[in-house]
């Protein structure tokens, strides 16, 4: 009988990666200020516990920050390689439970990493305005009259002569 062999998913994903693809998403015109909004940026060493968090430094307000700063990434314990995953997970509709077991964390970390994700990914949906001809599907505004017509109109006529 053989042992299956577990797969740590962390290990497949490389960190510098998901560092290179969060400045390229974040920043697709070059890296501009958190603060400021300013492109005038000099680049200021890396993080020490995470050698792949690019440090910056605004020369317009002098102001710092790194790779993700303002983000939902920021200020957590968990590396990036982490989050990455953990939204990959959620893609394919894992649970909270699964994800937990999958990336070995805490089910509380786990059911804190999935709701901030959500809500970020909430936060920067853009609006959907529609246009044109639009079509929508049976609505029902009183249900369990369907298909009394009479009786609906006999409502209506009370509601409005008793209001």
């Amino acid at each position: 009988m053989t042992i299956p062999v577990l797969i740590n998913l962390q290990t497949l994903i490389d960190e510098q990666k998901c560092y290179e693809t969060v400045r390229q998403l974040r920043w697709p015109q070059g890296v501009t200020c958190c603060k400021c909004g300013s492109k005038h940026v000099v680049k200021r060493g890396f993080d020490e516990t995470q050698p792949h968090r690019q440090r910056y430094q605004c020369q317009a307000c002098k102001s710092r920050f790194d790779d993700l700063s303002g983000t939902i990434f920021a200020g957590h314990h968990q590396p990036l390689q982490t989050w990455i995953l953990c939204l990959y997970l959620m893609g394919l509709n894992l649970s909270t439970h699964q994800i937990a077991a999958e990336l070995d964390l805490n089910k509380d970390d786990a059911q804190q990493m999935t709701s901030q994700l959500r809500s970020g990914i909430v936060e920067k949906k853009h609006e959907i305005l529609l246009s044109g001809e639009v079509e929508c599907d049976e609505v029902y505004l009183i249900a369990g009259f369907k298909g009394q017509s009479a009786e609906v109109r006999k409502r209506g006529e009370t509601v409005v002569r008793g209001g």
